[in-house]
């Protein structure tokens, strides 16, 4: 079993399945839309789709991510158990590099002088808030980049991926027919 392999196992046992979600009562007035086959489908469309959308509400939304990426998946016809799976991009372990990354690199983009991110954990709380209000331009540039950059190599990442895997099932295919004869 490769990794692709290991990976799609692993996203069929975990993801939502569309039945599961027609059982829960809350989703009753807005199923028809929700549970649309369209955005469940795994698709060479929607899946790039759902990965980029999914980059863009976990960088961007500090909580409620999957609720966002399900709901942004609607209007742009994307996958919406991807959406939901591949916000966890962002969790404990990886949020603070990218609000340091997204700072550093708002800081440059703004040729903002702030002081450094460091210095505000050694001071009272009045001047982190200060410094958190002097620091938010940057670090909103920041988190606009770094999303809109992930969500595009994202979306190409997915796009190759797809890409590879239906090569490599079309080979399997003709190995598997080529055998038999």
């Amino acid at each position: 079993m490769t990794g692709w392999d290991r990976i799609a196992a692993w996203s069929r046992r975990n993801l939502p399945t569309r039945e599961s979600m027609e059982r829960i009562r809350l989703l009753r007035p807005v199923a028809h839309r929700v549970l649309a086959p369209e955005l469940w489908r795994f698709t060479r469309r929607s899946v790039p789709r759902g990965v980029a959308l999914g980059m863009i509400a976990g960088i961007l939304f500090p909580v409620a991510q999957i609720a966002i990426a399900a709901l942004i998946a609607f209007p742009f016809r994307a996958n919406v158990p991807v959406a939901a799976l591949v916000t966890f991009v962002t969790n404990p372990l990886t949020t603070p590099f990218i609000l340091f990354a997204a700072y550093r690199i708002g800081a440059w983009l703004l040729h903002s002088h702030a002081t450094a991110v460091a210095q505000p954990v050694a001071e009272a709380a009045t001047s982190w808030l200060q410094w958190a209000w002097d620091a938010g331009p940057a670090l909103i540039v920041g988190l606009l980049v770094i999303a809109g950059a992930s969500a595009a190599l994202g979306y190409g990442a997915a796009m190759l991926g797809w890409r590879a895997w239906i090569g490599r099932k079309w080979r399997h295919r003709h190995q598997h027919r080529e055998d038999h004869r």
